[in-house]
């Protein structure tokens, strides 16, 4: 008798990533933000940044993505910018007293929400969590490209659910839930 059907532990990760990004997201509008805005103010307020430049390579887009999100947070007061004395071709972006405040609901928010998902969840559980999360980045680092590799296993095909969209890859850290391990805690 064959061992009753698994979903591909990939299936599963990924529904499961994508309810908890939609939970992340409807969280931080309901404080007044977005992910995009989150992720912008974590980064100007745990890094030390330059410019614009520097600030796409740190949240993550590309320039032309972060420009249309800076205007809309200067629109609404947020965040200012202006040119580098030192560099005129660049733009620093700093706080206003409104992004600051911002920044300080969110990170309440995010802060809350990162306790929600830990809920039941002991400091074993969630490094034993952390390990198989960064195992499993580990295996994917080098996928062949042809679907039909020899070392590939036979996955059923499963259907993608409509009602799941896409949402963009956020590490989470218990102190600053949305920074990078190496913020952690630098946000203060």
């Amino acid at each position: 008798m064959p061992p009753p059907f698994r979903p591909p532990i990939g299936l599963h990760l990924t529904r499961t990533a994508k309810s908890v990004g939609r939970a992340f997201d409807e969280t931080l509008a309901a404080a007044g933000g977005s992910l995009p805005v989150w992720l912008i103010l974590i980064s100007l307020k745990t890094h030390r940044l330059g410019n614009q430049r520097e600030l796409a390579e740190a949240v993550g887009i590309q320039g032309a993505t972060l420009t249309h999100h800076l205007n809309a947070m200067e629109s609404t007061g947020l965040l200012t910018r202006r040119r580098d004395p030192a560099n005129r071709r660049a733009h620093m972006v700093e706080f206003t007293p409104e992004g600051e405040a911002l920044f300080h609901r969110l990170r309440e928010a995010a802060t809350a929400f990162d306790r929600r998902l830990r809920a039941d969840l002991d400091e074993e559980d969630v490094a034993a969590f952390e390990r198989v999360l960064a195992t499993m980045a580990h295996n994917v680092q080098d996928i062949p490209d042809a679907p039909d590799a020899p070392d590939a296993p036979d996955v059923p095909d499963v259907p993608d659910t409509p009602d799941t969209p896409d949402v963009p890859d956020t590490p989470d850290t218990p102190d600053v839930p949305g920074a990078s391990a190496d913020e952690r805690g630098a946000a203060d």
